[in-house]
């Protein structure tokens, strides 16, 4: 998901590197259109590496049959090719995932919205998009805002099953779907004892315990420059997730002007204010995911003033006029922050 032109592809996080000590336990490989690898710094005699394989192998496999956009095969892209507005069956693991998604929406007053994908496409963003010369006559957006809004998709627990208001109504679960697959990888570390790890997928990153360095895993968070990567800050994880959203990675020119492929739910136009990025620490990595996008969607001010309201760990990147980068966190984020060491 995070490697295809996306609703919200999310600013990587650059692992640090290892100390001179044993080897951990890595598997990496390619999924959901980007890459991920999970380290296992200690596990026990009778857990063998083709195990862990295996429990992650599952993980992704059940993670993409049920929440893909892209497989036309998934739980997903049957109900979003469902037409009418009566309750449909369906997994647990989609119910779970859609009410995440929902009450992150409800939180941010719609500023992060699953249902949000025509419009993206409509600027020449994201999945089946068409990059166009000019932007959209505000008669075909107003005509799309009508099967947009996450108030026009419901769900339930017993029995679960999903519905929409609108028949026409899509569903795009990829600003959520990674940060869930690394919960779920994590989760099925631990029921196999494994106490020190970290997951990584498409950017989105969890770890706990302790690091190769035999310290609590620290993690870099990417300048938000476009053309180059270098790290700028540093969080040390124990127990935690952690995403960035940005919009340095994916933008596009129209007429002279710089569009971010960041579309405002609520305007149905790409954003345009100086925010470069968010970076979210949260237990849950699916939420961090989803607050990374509505902070984003939000601005400096409002997201700023609504992160400190909730107590959300983030830090806020905004671009200056002259390029520079300035910085805000909420009190929450300070105690993750660790010092950037000079090799870095």
């Amino acid at each position: 998901m995070k490697g295809r032109s996306k609703l919200l592809p999310l600013a990587a996080l650059a692992l640090l590197a290892c100390t001179q000590r044993p080897s951990p336990e890595r598997i990496a490989g390619d999924t959901m259109g980007t890459t991920y690898e999970v380290v296992v710094t200690h596990r026990s005699a009778n857990l063998s590496r083709p195990a862990i394989q295996s429990a992650v192998d599952a993980v992704l496999a059940e993670v993409n049959g049920h929440l893909s956009g892209w497989d036309p095969q998934s739980e997903l892209a049957r109900f979003n090719a469902a037409s009418g507005t009566d309750w449909i069956p369906a997994s647990v693991l989609l119910v779970e995932a859609v009410d995440e998604a929902q009450a992150v929406s409800r939180a941010s007053g719609g500023a992060f919205d699953v249902t949000v994908g025509p419009l993206v496409r409509a600027w020449g963003f994201g999945a089946g998009a068409t990059e166009s010369a000019a932007a959209p006559a505000p008669a075909e957006l107003e005509r799309m805002r009508a099967s947009v809004g996450y108030r026009n998709l419901e769900s339930r627990r017993r029995p679960p099953a999903l519905r929409k208001n609108a028949g026409t109504l899509h569903v795009d679960l990829d600003g959520i779907a990674p940060g869930v697959a690394v919960d779920r990888i994590a989760e099925r570390l631990e029921a196999l004892g494994v106490r020190d790890y970290l997951v990584e997928l498409g950017g989105e990153v969890r770890a706990r315990g302790r690091s190769p360095a035999d310290r609590p895993w620290r993690v870099a968070v990417e300048a938000p420059l476009a053309g180059e990567r270098r790290p700028y800050a540093l969080v040390e994880l124990d127990g935690m997730g952690v995403s960035t959203s940005g919009d340095y990675r994916d933008f596009r020119d129209v007429g002279g002007r710089r569009l971010s492929h960041t579309i405002d739910p609520r305007t149905a136009a790409p954003v345009t204010h100086g925010l470069a990025s968010v970076t979210v620490l949260h237990p849950s990595t699916a939420t961090a995911d989803a607050w990374a996008t509505a902070l984003v969607v939000l601005g400096p001010e409002e997201g700023m003033a609504l992160a400190r309201r909730l107590d959300l760990a983030a830090l806020f990147i905004t671009r200056s006029a002259d390029g520079s980068l300035l910085e805000s966190a909420t009190k929450a984020f300070e105690p993750f922050r660790r010092p950037m060491p000079p090799a870095l």
